[in-house]
């Protein structure tokens, strides 16, 4: 295995493990006694959504700014966990997930790149002038 698989599959996992966390966080494991189930759950979800199409056609860019989107995850993660001692594993996870999704992405969109600089840096390049 490749490394920018490895670093896709990192991606991957993060970015699936908040889509079966949350869910299970929010509707089931410990619902907001406050918010219900629904808001909860869209704040969390929707923004997922963002990111899946390019995601699954492979596009660096989108793993790219993807990044940014998984920071947000963290942030919250961070947040719950000093706040609702009682749900510290679960956002563990999050925070877990979340650094999954942002260190692979920012190592696969790099590995990326230089895979592509190479193949299309070292053909058909001539100095200037000759």
């Amino acid at each position: 295995m490749n490394r920018l698989h490895s670093f896709r599959l990192s991606v991957w996992t993060g970015y699936l493990g908040l889509w079966i966390l949350l869910p299970l966080w929010y509707a089931w494991l410990a619902p907001s006694a406050h918010f219900g189930i629904g808001m909860p759950l869209f704040f969390l979800l929707v923004p997922l959504l963002f990111p899946l199409p390019g995601m699954l056609r492979d596009r660096s860019y989108t793993f790219a700014w993807s990044s940014f989107l998984s920071l947000l995850y963290f942030i919250h993660g961070i947040g719950e966990f000093y706040s609702e001692p009682e749900e510290r594993i679960y956002a563990g996870l999050e925070i877990l997930f979340s650094l999954l999704w942002f260190g692979g992405a920012i190592f696969y969109v790099r590995k990326y790149k230089q895979i592509h600089a190479n193949a299309h840096g070292s053909a058909g390049h001539r100095e200037p002038g000759k």
